[in-house]
């Protein structure tokens, strides 16, 4: 199981979730975020699941999800086989469904996405059987049936040539390429072989040339297999020279290593890891609480307004005067009672302080110090494939040739001491011959001794027997030590576990009531939730009828003033008619003349007559018109003519004083020159 979340947790801090997690960071989320981070995961395998779970119900959440997990045919594990208990646990965020899920999307996340790319075109829709009885709809099946299976060939023939890594374009261009090359060879080869046949003993030119090309070919080759071998035996030699720097350096670990030093750096690590677990990482932990409690509370409160957030601003600032008038009392207030003991508070704050600072010192030094590590054995790799050694420069290559300089003189010295060391190791090896020779006569002596009190065997067995005494005397002494150190770890541990429980069981039993309250307020919300959206659509229809009624009665108020305003135009002239008829009336019907005006029918017969009058004058200039039309056309014939006549007398006359006062100056010149 830790396998599997530690793969979760690695997957979704890479592209494209970048979550940030750790294992205890994801092991906190509630059931909420779990759900919105699986929609999250589903939402990159389908983009149409990208959505915030907060804005549908839950019924809907786990209807989406499943439908999806149906189309990417998942099965849930043998422990959450039974589809009811899946569902549930799905709605609920259960992280024994949740987990096991996002191991298994974030495993396949590739296939998966083509997988729901190819449901959105291949999941066919199931048409009644009674539907299909018309003929319009079963060709449309039928039509869409047949783009299916022409969609799979396609996506078929497309997957083939991805993974083929080839183009027509570049074939074409590669086959085009390697066509004007050989037309060039062939060219070229048809132009050598004639100039080669005037030479004599061509063929056996042809032969030795073609000798020597294979000959310097495998000398290359072979030069090439030199070079290489050289290379590996030179990278072979750097490799063999790290193996004996790092032996070198594991030998001097070891000599220099004692169990008092391990032991101390063992209890200093132990000492700074419990300072993390017991103080630091409590401290942070519930300021973390604290701040994702007082997130979740300004989230779950409704929107607020800019006069709200002054009204806020305002109460801070009272909330913070009131906290510093109280420091300053209750500072007061110690200052005048307890002098001493402020003193003593205040350095522990400071030594607490200045440890807490450590602390997070030594850690960023240990991060960076094993991101340094990394960095460095990362770069050591690359070096290693590379086959590349360190190039010194300046101040690190002086230092490198004084270290060499110490070394040979210590070299010079240690050998000195190794000669002396070997010509008193042969002292000492020819004293331990004569030892052991005396030692093998003493035994031999010994033996016959034994032989002779018939003891044989005795000092041997009485050797064994301390022997062996010895080792079991220090084999019980490492196994009591043994047994006393795991006693008192498992105390401690024991202790710990007791004291964890203790301070955690206020905080689970508030945690309990606090979901529980939880659970009602999202039922009471979820119910709220359906009474408003009933009755706002209750109103959205009262009110799209009420806007139909209005919209009809102002169209026929707006037509019934049109109506009214046509109805009154034809009035104000039916009144203006019947005002003329009455005066027409009334002029006929008056006896007197002065009286009588000009009737209607007057007025029309009088202007009849003008027209008349003046269509007959229209008709006279007319016949004037037709009758001198020929004699004026021909008289303007005659006086274009004459005016074309005169433009050609004038052009002459022109042309004719120019020629005359060329001569002129023809004439003078020539006299000019006969005067020269």
């Amino acid at each position: 199981m830790s396998d599997q979340i530690q793969f979760i947790v690695e997957k979704l801090n890479q592209e494209p979730f970048r979550k940030n997690y750790n294992l205890i960071t994801f092991d906190s989320l509630e059931s909420v975020q779990l759900l919105q981070l699986l929609s999250d995961v589903l939402g990159e395998i389908d983009p149409k699941h990208a959505v915030d779970i907060r804005e549908e119900l839950p019924e809907q959440t786990a209807k989406r999800m499943l439908s999806l997990l149906g189309i990417l045919k998942y099965k849930p594990p043998g422990s959450v086989s039974d589809v009811s208990a899946f569902r549930q646990g799905l709605i609920t965020g259960s992280k024994p469904v949740i987990h096991p899920l996002l191991h298994w999307l974030l495993q396949r996340t590739n296939e998966l996405k083509k997988r729901a790319y190819l449901a959105r075109f291949l999941v066919k829709l199931e048409v009644p059987a009674e539907f299909l009885q018309d003929d319009t709809v079963a060709d449309n099946n039928k039509q869409y049936e047949e783009m299916m299976e022409a969609f799979k060939n396609l996506h078929k023939e497309c997957e083939q040539l991805k993974t083929s890594g080839l183009s027509t374009a570049e074939i074409r261009r590669d086959i085009s390429a390697m066509e004007e090359e050989k037309d060039q060879l062939i060219k070229r080869t048809e132009r050598l072989k004639k100039r080669v046949e005037t030479v004599q003993n061509h063929q056996q030119m042809l032969e030795i040339a073609r000798q020597l090309r294979l000959e310097r070919e495998r000398e290359e080759s072979l030069a090439q297999q030199k070079q290489e071998q050289k290379n590996q035996l030179f990278h072979a030699e750097q490799r063999l020279q790290r193996a004996r720097f790092q032996l070198k350096e594991m030998h001097h670990a070891v000599v220099d290593s004692k169990p008092e030093s391990l032991m101390k750096k063992l209890e200093e690590e132990i000492n700074f890891n419990s300072y993390l677990v017991s103080e630091k990482m409590p401290r942070e932990i519930e300021s973390k609480k604290n701040s994702i409690y007082f997130l979740q509370k300004v989230a779950a409160e409704p929107a607020m307004s800019q006069s709200d957030l002054d009204v806020l601003d305002v109460k801070i600032n009272e909330v913070n005067a009131e906290i510093n008038q109280l420091i300053e009392k209750r500072m007061m207030k110690y200052e005048l009672t307890d002098n001493k003991f402020f003193m003593y508070r205040q350095q522990a704050s400071i030594v607490s302080r200045k440890k807490e600072a450590k602390a997070e010192e030594l850690q960023a030094a240990k991060e960076e110090m094993s991101s340094t590590e990394r960095e460095m054995l990362e770069k050591t790799n690359q070096a290693r494939e590379l086959g590349g050694s360190e190039v010194l420069k300046g101040d690190e290559l002086k230092h490198y040739v004084n270290k060499l300089r110490s070394k040979n003189t210590f070299y010079k010295k240690k050998r000195q001491e190794i000669a002396e060391i070997t010509a008193e190791c042969g002292v000492l090896q020819r004293t331990e011959e004569l030892l052991q020779q005396r030692h093998e006569a003493l035994q031999q002596q010994l033996q016959a001794i034994e032989d002779k009190k018939g003891i044989s065997g005795y000092s041997y067995t009485q050797e064994e027997l301390e022997r062996v005494s010895a080792v079991k005397s220090e084999t019980d002494e490492m196994k009591g030590r043994t047994l006393e150190n795991m006693s008192d770890m498992v105390k401690k541990l024991n202790a710990v576990v007791a004291e964890k429980k203790a301070s955690l069981a206020p905080v689970i039993k508030e945690l309990r009531q606090l979901r529980q309250k939880s659970q009602e307020l999202t039922q009471e919300c979820d119910e709220r939730k359906i009474q408003y959206d009933s009755c706002a659509a209750g109103l959205e229809s009262n009110r799209s009828a009420l806007e139909q009624e209005v919209k009809s009665l102002l169209e026929e108020c707006v037509q019934e003033e049109s109506n009214y305003h046509y109805i009154n135009c034809m009035k104000r002239n039916l009144a203006v008619q019947l005002e003329r008829a009455k005066e027409e009336m009334k002029a006929y019907v008056t006896p007197d003349p002065r009286g009588k005006g000009k009737t209607i029918r007057e007025q029309y017969t009088q202007m009849i007559i003008e027209h008349e009058n003046l269509g007959k004058k229209l008709r006279e200039k007319q016949k004037v018109v037709r009758e001198s039309h020929g004699p004026n056309m021909k008289q303007m014939k005659m006086w274009q003519d004459f005016e074309q006549l005169m433009k050609c007398k004038k052009e002459c006359f022109l042309k004719q004083q120019q020629e005359t006062a060329i001569g002129q100056v023809i004439q003078e010149e020539g006299k000019d020159r006969l005067v020269l």
